[in-house]
């Protein structure tokens, strides 16, 4: 090429969920069978939509309004239906001007971040899901700004730690929170909601809050929406069926907007965005039309709870597993369907190996291993040896060395036979050097 063509913003754009997966695929072609723990997909690990979901859909498929156009906003009918939701729900006045549909969250994301000046930051936590904190170094192209989490709080956010960033550096515009938390698990408590809106409100930032696992939570926690503290600050929460119905395919998010009334700098920043959707025309139709049928149907409460006493099970059964093991630390999560396992990384070295017995995988791993955080290089030993496909925790803009787990399989003894078998691993890998 004549000039160079690649964006510097590009080097941020890493997401580690996804890139293990070349990992695991080159490992498959040398006869590896590979136990998918890396991606967040309920269907791909088994779960069934109940059959009155299904029987919605199939008959709004039947209609031709489905195939068609909608507002650039989203359906309006929808946005109605979704702004009484949280009027009704969190006293909060919102109209369906206030929300706006995108193509899932990763649209959704995209678009938030993108529309900010390239000197605005968005301070994010530590660990965090990979699309944010990639979104937010790339729009600035700058590496990420995070504020860390203390696991041992049950990975509640470091409140000090924060508000000292927040005020030594006045580039940040936004704090950003993921509640229910993905790699984690936690669930924040109103009082520490409470607090981050009190921050953003004395330095006059706006804040993000990532609720797509709003409705999935047990072990005693209570989801506690941003419009329910927000206030006067402004803020945008970001929702949507992928993980809720669940409906990963359908690739339907939205976000709901707070005050950009009472701030006419933050209303000019969602316009921003808006007309960004405009280029696009609109978001995918027909889970749009499928919302109001399928959260306004008497059985939709029922089918959350089932799902959330679903995954208290599974978590508290990995729980039970993982918590006996040396080496490793482990709080038992109450949202979302993850589990985030550290390691003591007084425990780790650069000699730790499993035993690879397919000659193929074990060349190519070991020489991939040598220049990798350790607990990625863990990860890919794992792959070699047991064919487990987990998530680092580096990869979730963390310092902190360990990886993520998902609740995910729907088959009980394949289930436990995967813990085990990567309990065992983690015994192995310790007290191999």
């Amino acid at each position: 090429m004549r000039r160079n063509i690649i964006s510097e913003a590009s080097s941020q754009m890493t997401y580690e969920i996804r890139e293990i997966v070349e990992i695991a695929l080159q490992l498959q072609k040398f006869g590896i069978e590979i136990t998918w723990e890396n991606i967040g997909d309920p269907v791909q690990k088994g779960e069934r939509l109940p059959a009155w979901i299904k029987e919605v859909v199939i008959r709004l498929a039947s209609e031709d309004r489905t195939y068609g156009y909608v507002a650039t906003r989203g359906l309006l009918e929808t946005r109605m239906f979704l702004a009484e939701q949280v009027n009704r729900r969190d006293g909060c006045q919102i109209t369906p001007e206030d929300i706006l549909f995108f193509n899932g969250l990763g649209d959704a994301v995209a678009k938030v971040y993108g529309a900010l000046e390239r000197t605005a930051r968005v301070i994010v936590p530590s660990p965090a899901y990979s699309s944010h904190p990639s979104a937010e170094a790339a729009h600035s192209g700058c590496d990420p700004l995070t504020y860390d989490r203390e696991p041992r709080l049950r990975w509640m956010p470091d409140l000090d730690d924060l508000e000292r960033k927040v005020r030594d550096n006045e580039s940040i515009a936004a704090i950003l929170l993921i509640n229910p938390d993905n790699p984690t698990g936690a669930v924040l408590t109103r009082e520490y909601l409470e607090k981050i809106v009190a921050i953003a409100q004395e330095y006059n930032l706006f804040l993000v809050s990532d609720e797509i696992y709003t409705n999935i939570v047990y072990n005693e926690a209570k989801s506690v929406h941003l419009s329910e503290v927000i206030g006067c600050v402004p803020g945008i929460a970001m929702r949507g069926i992928s993980k809720e119905f669940p409906w990963p395919g359908s690739r339907c998010g939205w976000i709901e907007i707070f005050n950009q009334d009472k701030h006419p700098e933050f209303k000019k920043y969602i316009q921003c965005i808006v007309n960004a959707k405009m280029l696009e025309v609109c978001s995918t139709s027909l889970p749009q039309h499928a919302i109001p049928p399928v959260m306004g149907d008497p059985r939709y409460p029922g089918h959350l709870k089932k799902r959330a006493a679903m995954f208290e099970s599974r978590v508290n059964e990995a729980y039970d597993i993982f918590s006996k093991e040396d080496g490793i630390f482990v709080t038992r999560p109450q949202g979302a369907f993850y589990m985030s396992i550290l390691f003591d990384e007084q425990r780790l070295n650069r000699n730790q190996t499993l035993p690879i017995r397919n000659p193929q995988a074990r060349t190519f791993i070991e020489a991939q291993v040598d220049r990798l955080q350790p607990d990625k290089r863990f990860a890919y030993y794992l792959l070699g040896s047991r064919g487990i496909c987990v998530v680092p925790l580096t990869g979730f803009c963390c310092s902190r060395k360990g990886f993520r787990i998902t609740l995910l399989e729907s088959d009980d003894e394949r289930r436990i036979h995967t813990w085990n078998t990567l309990a065992d691993s983690i015994r192995k890998y310790l007290s191999s050097a």
